[in-house]
């Protein structure tokens, strides 16, 4: 006779978490229980369903392939599940009860300290948590359901996503102390020096964006990456090591207060990145989003 019990969600993302992190202690810590209540719910799910869904060892943990294909539909449990909860929230007061959104590196640190007091003091009820991390792992998130919404850059491919574009945000190249051009605004793409460029490391998309705009192919291949961070790369060029590229929201939250770089707009046909607010085609909290991005366009 066929059992009657079914997984909880609780279970559910107890698998997810493990499947995301790879790691018992890690996974436990993302759900906010102890590694031994993870732990126990996943074994209580193999026993309800009667399989092997993850292969224990001291160092590796391995999901077998039908827990991969259990993961993959308990994903999309989940997050029907959670949409029950949006479609309530839509309902009532506008950005109210928990939202979660990813912003990438390149722009979190520039321009949520302008919106977040702002949202704090008009949406008292809004619970926003933040996860910042570059495009790919923001659109892995929001496809997954870990993510409500993305702040991220344009043009970047996130998936079948409604994407409000914000403002445009022009790129300038930054130039150490004496290295300046005289009497040039702005810098031509084709007066870059390749050898002198450093850009961020892969997985960036700015440094997919400044590529762009230059239109300069070689570029790709001549210039350093090596930045972990636009304050790490602006730290390099104060050093004389190189010129990069900045986005205009970074220099109007002063990234170069306190060094000797002089900073001009790119020139060129395309010298920008649109910032943009991104979710789920078709979610509840359609209204919620249109409304934050609405807020998040003023504050450049």
């Amino acid at each position: 006779m066929a059992s009657t019990y079914l997984p909880t969600l609780k279970q559910l993302q107890y698998l997810i978490a493990l499947k995301d992190q790879g790691h018992f202690g890690r996974a436990a810590d993302s759900v906010y229980v102890t590694q031994s209540t993870l732990s126990a719910g996943i074994r209580e799910l193999e026993t309800l369903i009667g399989v092997t869904l993850v292969e224990r060892t001291r160092r590796v943990v391995r999901f077998t392939p039908l827990g991969d294909q259990i993961v993959a539909k308990a994903r999309r449990v989940v997050r029907e599940a959670e949409e029950l909860g949006d479609m309530a929230r839509a309902a009532g007061q506008p950005l109210s009860g928990e939202m979660r959104m990813s912003v990438i590196p390149t722009i979190a640190p520039f321009l949520l300290p302008r919106v977040l007091p702002r949202l704090r003091a008009d949406y008292p009820d809004l619970k926003l948590f933040l996860r910042e991390e570059p495009s790919g792992a923001a659109c892995e998130s929001l496809q997954n359901g870990r993510a409500d919404c993305v702040l991220l850059a344009l043009p970047y491919a996130c998936g079948e996503v409604t994407a409000e574009p914000l403002f445009d945000d022009r790129l300038f190249l930054a130039f150490p102390e004496g290295e300046l051009p005289e009497g040039v605004q702005p810098i031509s793409p084709k007066d870059i020096d390749e050898t002198r460029l450093l850009l961020l490391e892969d997985g960036h998309c700015l440094k997919d964006h400044a590529l762009a705009a230059c239109n300069r192919p070689e570029l790709r291949a001549e210039a350093t990456m090596m930045g972990t961070s636009l304050h790490t790369i602006v730290q390099m060029v104060d050093n004389g090591l190189g010129v990069t590229m900045l986005p205009e929201i970074a220099l109007n939250a002063g990234i170069l207060e306190h060094t000797g770089i002089a900073a001009r707009p790119l020139g060129g046909d395309n010298p920008n990145r649109t910032i943009a607010l991104a979710w789920r085609r078709a979610s509840p909290r359609e209204r919620d989003f249109k409304l934050l991005a609405e807020i998040l366009a003023t504050v450049r």
